[in-house]
């Protein structure tokens, strides 16, 4: 993707974050030539636009990953909102449009392109500046979000490479983000860094790295992306597919999660149904129209979506724990917030057993977050033991999203020699 000269001022936005607060007032008055940005008054709109540009990533990858990845079902509309039939059959392939390949690399580039222009603008002040932490911890994330969902790794019109750049590169800016969130005497981004950084180390197999910055979170934190009603881009995604106004393209019949909820209550994984409208809004294959429930986790067009949470910090030490063959300390891991809950604790007999239980438990945990798709193909590619449930397999999918022809076509990496 290449960069634009060319900026336009976004909307201010702010994260709910532990102990925080936000307002969004959303005015755009056009677009300026880049070289106005470079002053101290423009720089927080730099950095809200960075974040707002992660959540329309977030919203549609977090959808259309969830579909692969089976953490939902197709309900029929294959259009609008809906799940395509190469979705449905499990294909993320480079035809499919570069819709999630261009607003991942605009997040990507506005908050990277923000860390310069605060460092540039404020000199050695920056060392100590919120501003720039947070602009690291959205360079952070949105690095982390390509690295768990595309299948290459490509910046700034660059040769495609590995994914995993993109984890190095989040690791750097969450690293940065510690030290000068801790410099500005602002605890709250500087834990927000070390939870995401935990998330990359371990994508990295950093599990030792993982388990230290982990093991400093509480249970009890949450930092979230939020999503408003000001207009359709900034709605959840997730929640207007499925809200009957007037899709139901999605459903949780047929779901691992719909079997796990009816046996247990989870109330991490909520659905309901309706009285009146049965089924979802068109075919679906050679099934028809099938039930339609809908998720509830997030209820509402205003419904945020996690990018780190505590209990997702204890769930990184309970593999961490798998990994060097400590069964008995994975599962007290994974039974704390189970308890919290008021569920009965999972067991395991065997390693390969406990591995089953962390997968559906992450599958839990981090449901609809945009996170399913970069466990499974890491866990595939560390070749780990245990078996997925069955209803969350579709044989020969896709694990990540192909780079666009969009992409192929303009990148002279990418074209014939």
């Amino acid at each position: 993707m290449t960069p634009r000269r060319m900026l336009g001022v976004v909307a201010p936005l702010c994260v709910l974050a532990a102990l925080s607060g936000c307002a969004l007032d959303a005015v755009n008055p056009g677009p300026i030539r880049a070289e106005a940005l470079n002053a101290p008054s423009a720089l927080s709109s730099l950095v809200n636009g960075s974040g707002r540009d992660l959540s329309e990533a977030l919203n549609w990858t977090a959808y259309t990953g969830g579909a692969v990845s089976r953490e939902i079902f197709p309900g029929g509309s294959t259009g609008a909102f809906g799940i395509s039939v190469q979705q449905q059959n499990g294909k993320l392939t480079d035809d499919d449009g570069g819709t999630w390949w261009d607003f991942s690399q605009r997040a990507r580039w506005t908050a990277e392109d923000a860390v310069t222009r605060i460092k540039t603008v404020l000199g050695t002040a920056s060392a100590n500046s919120a501003t720039l932490a947070q602009a690291l911890v959205w360079a952070g994330y949105s690095n982390r979000h390509l690295g768990e969902n595309f299948c290459e790794g490509v910046i700034n019109g660059g040769a495609p490479g590995p994914h995993t750049v993109y984890f190095e590169r989040s690791e750097g800016y969450f690293t940065e983000a510690i030290a000068v969130a801790t410099a500005a005497n602002n605890a709250n981004l500087a834990r927000v860094a070390t939870a995401g950084r935990a998330s990359v180390r371990l994508l990295r197999n950093n599990t030792a790295g993982a388990a230290t910055d982990a093991a400093t979170v509480p249970s009890t934190f949450v930092y979230q992306m939020p999503y408003y009603q000001t207009e359709l881009d900034q709605n959840n995604r997730i929640y207007w597919a499925s809200a009957n106004q007037p899709y139901r393209a999605h459903t949780v019949w047929n779901t691992y999660i719909e079997t796990h909820r009816r046996a247990t209550r989870d109330p991490r994984v909520p659905f309901d149904s309706s009285l009146t409208v049965l089924v979802g809004d068109a075919a679906v294959g050679s099934l028809g129209r099938v039930r339609w429930y809908f998720q509830t986790k997030y209820p509402t067009l205003t419904s945020p979506i996690n990018l780190s949470s505590g209990w997702e910090m204890r769930l990184i030490e309970a593999e961490v724990k798998l990994i060097a063959s400590d069964l008995a300390g994975a599962l007290t891991s994974i039974n704390g917030r189970r308890t919290a809950l008021s569920l009965a604790p999972v067991t395991a007999s065997s390693l390969t057993e406990g591995w089953a239980v962390l997968k559906r438990e992450r599958g839990i945990e981090l449901w609809l977050e945009g996170r399913r798709l970069g466990d499974l193909r890491r866990w595939t590619a560390l070749s780990r033991p245990g078996a997925l449930d069955p209803k969350e397999e579709i044989p020969g999918r896709n694990l990540c999203f192909a780079t666009p022809l969009s992409e192929k076509q303009t990148n002279i990496n990418f074209l014939p020699k």
